[in-house]
């Protein structure tokens, strides 16, 4: 019985030093994070874009018609 306590008690403290789960959980938030960064800044560019190509192509085609 004192064995398994014993072992009971060190696999404790070592899930309570280790901290690769805490690290690869930061790591994963920090992607989320960056990730949510990015799709905001493409979705921004992109309705800019859309609207520069939307004048452009309606100059383009005002120009071409007379």
């Amino acid at each position: 019985m004192l064995n398994i306590d014993t072992g009971v008690a060190r696999f404790a403290t070592r899930m309570v030093r280790d901290e690769d789960g805490v690290t690869a959980i930061e790591y994963g938030l920090l992607a989320a994070l960056i990730a949510v960064a990015c799709i905001v800044a493409f979705q921004t560019t992109g309705t800019s874009l859309l609207g520069l190509y939307e004048y452009w192509s309606g100059a383009v085609s005002q120009a071409l018609q007379g």
